[in-house]
């Protein structure tokens, strides 16, 4: 199976890279209805709740920038594939100039180093969300309320101090790399990001975790997931963004939509509906 799709957008070639894919259960969408989830399971002719784990690669100017880099093998033998993806377009890790983490959750940022904690990017600076950097790297504050992520905050400062000199971290909406702006999407993390890019008068933006799965998210915004840590902020910000997308139709991707994982959105009922083009 194919772990990759490409597109032009301008002069740049543009790559989802799938990592993996896992399923949830209903119990990961505090105050939905399980009868809810699994009506709008039925209606997307989908049997389980399903993820992908996405990275972006963009070539372009002579830069090769990967933004986020997947759970490893974190979440078992069905993630870890962005090597092979990598491999599939004939991309080697020393290759990678730049790399974007859109926050410092486990599933974006593993990928960014081998198991023993070395870098797997031996040439790339890693550019982040000043606010991920700073939320993430004090360890105290991990304790009562935050105990459960310890682990999670853990394996972001492994990823920080492997990339040590090479880190840049940046404002809400600084660039990345020519061509390649962040811009802040609150709710989900401190410091969460998406990114836009343009390139010969086109655009792609990537919209971070606003949505983990399509199938129950784009459908019906209202419904939350545990992982985010300001549930109603997040809800804010991704029914203003769904509604943004769908009034002006720009192409957009994002760390968990199901490949190919380019999309445009149209308006359906009291949610959306996802067009691939």
């Amino acid at each position: 199976m194919a772990h990759t799709v490409t597109r032009t957008l301008g002069d740049a070639d543009i790559t989802i890279l799938t990592d993996g894919a896992t399923e949830f259960t209903p119990d990961m969408f505090p105050g939905t209805d399980p009868a809810h989830i699994g009506t709008l399971l039925s209606e997307a002719g989908q049997g389980a709740i399903r993820t992908n784990f996405n990275a972006v690669l963009i070539r372009h100017g002579g830069r090769t920038v990967l933004l986020d880099a997947g759970p490893r093998d974190l979440f078992g033998p069905s993630c870890g594939k962005l090597p092979a993806a990598l491999d599939e377009v004939g991309v080697a890790p020393e290759h990678v100039d730049t790399l974007y983490a859109t926050h410092l959750h486990p599933d974006h940022i593993a990928g960014m180093v081998h198991p023993d904690g070395t870098a797997a990017f031996a040439n790339a600076t890693l550019v982040l969300p000043e606010a991920e950097r700073v939320f993430w790297s004090d360890a105290s504050r991990f304790t009562g309320d935050l105990s459960g992520v310890a682990d999670w905050a853990a394996l972001a400062r492994t990823v920080l101090a492997a990339y040590g000199d090479r880190l840049h971290p940046i404002g809400p909406e600084d660039d990345i790399a020519p061509g390649l702006t962040a811009f802040a999407l609150p709710g989900h993390t401190p410091g969460h990001s998406g990114w836009r890019f343009d390139a010969g008068g086109a655009s792609l933006l990537h919209v971070g975790d606003i949505v983990h799965v399509p199938d129950l998210q784009v459908t019906d915004p209202d419904i939350a997931i545990a992982f985010d840590m300001d549930i109603d902020t997040a809800r804010t910000t991704r029914k203003h963004l769904l509604d943004q997308l769908a009034s002006d139709g720009t192409l957009f991707t994002g760390g968990h939509f199901l490949h190919p994982a380019f999309n445009r959105l149209e308006r359906k009922g009291r949610g959306y509906r996802l067009i691939q083009p």
